[in-house]
Formats: structure tokens, C-alpha cells, sequence
């Protein structure tokens, strides 16, 4: 059964206030919890957003900062009485750092199950690649490279 009243919840918002885990907003956005890992020759991204339409969810990628803003809005109308209140509301941003070895430009993402997925492929120049080695008259070629 809900407790109508919770002698506690007035000491959670200010813990949550103090601690930065309060709704994010548009200038203030709260972060998302992430998992990343390699998988051959890509990079996989995984954003949990669970409630979040699709519709709702905006990546953008500028120079080598990749975006990821997604807004979680109430899913019942103003004429409901709250009983509890815990899941978060507001908007999520979480920015990852490219850099070189990454290729930007064939970013994949899919959403499915609250799930937000990233993919993005290792740059064709930090590929792994190999190298001849020329040696002198009467000695042969040797071939390095690392897999």
C-alpha cells in the first residue's frame, strides 16, 4: 500500500538537490548512466533511458564531441494526485570525447527497450596495418605488423 505521507521525502530532495541527482532541465541536464566497450573494430555505446520516447532522444556530433540529449516527461496529465514519485524526470546529456582514432562520420544508433546504442567504428587510419621492412642487397624483405 502507498503511504500517503513520507515524513522522508523532504529530506531526500535536498539530498538529491545537494548531490546533483535532482531532474535535470535544459541548462542544468543530469547525466545517464553508460556502459562502453570495444568489439573488433568498433566502439559500443549504451545509454540506459528506460521511459524515454524515441522521439525525445537528439545526438549531435560537432568537431569530435559527440551529444547525447534525451528528455523523460511525466506520462500521466496534471489531473492525477502523486502518491510517489521516484523515477526521474528532465532531460539526460552525456558528452563523449571522439579523438582520432575514432571515425566519426559512420556513427549507428538504435534505440530499443530503454536502450539507447552507439555504435562507431575505429578510424580506418588507427586500424591496425602492416608495415615492409626493405633490407639490404642479398638479404630479403621482411614483413611486420600487428594484429
Amino acid at each position: 500500500m502507498l503511504m500517503r505521507t513520507d515524513p522522508f521525502r523532504e529530506l531526500d530532495r535536498i539530498a538529491q538537490q545537494a548531490f546533483g541527482a535532482a531532474p535535470g532541465t535544459w541548462s542544468r541536464p543530469a547525466g545517464m548512466p553508460m556502459d562502453a566497450y570495444r568489439h573488433g573494430d568498433e566502439y559500443i555505446v549504451e545509454f540506459d533511458l528506460p521511459g524515454v520516447d524515441a522521439s525525445a532522444i537528439d545526438i549531435s556530433l560537432e568537431r569530435d564531441v559527440l551529444t547525447v540529449r534525451a528528455e523523460r516527461r511525466p506520462t500521466q496529465d496534471g489531473s492525477v494526485e502523486m502518491q510517489v514519485a521516484e523515477r526521474p524526470l528532465g532531460v539526460f546529456s552525456r558528452q563523449l570525447f571522439l579523438g582520432d582514432a575514432l571515425d566519426g562520420d559512420h556513427v549507428h544508433a538504435s534505440y530499443d527497450a530503454g536502450v539507447l546504442r552507439l555504435t562507431i567504428p575505429v578510424a580506418e587510419r588507427a586500424k591496425p596495418r602492416s608495415i615492409s621492412v626493405s633490407a639490404g642487397a642479398g638479404q630479403r624483405a621482411l614483413s611486420t605488423g600487428s594484429s
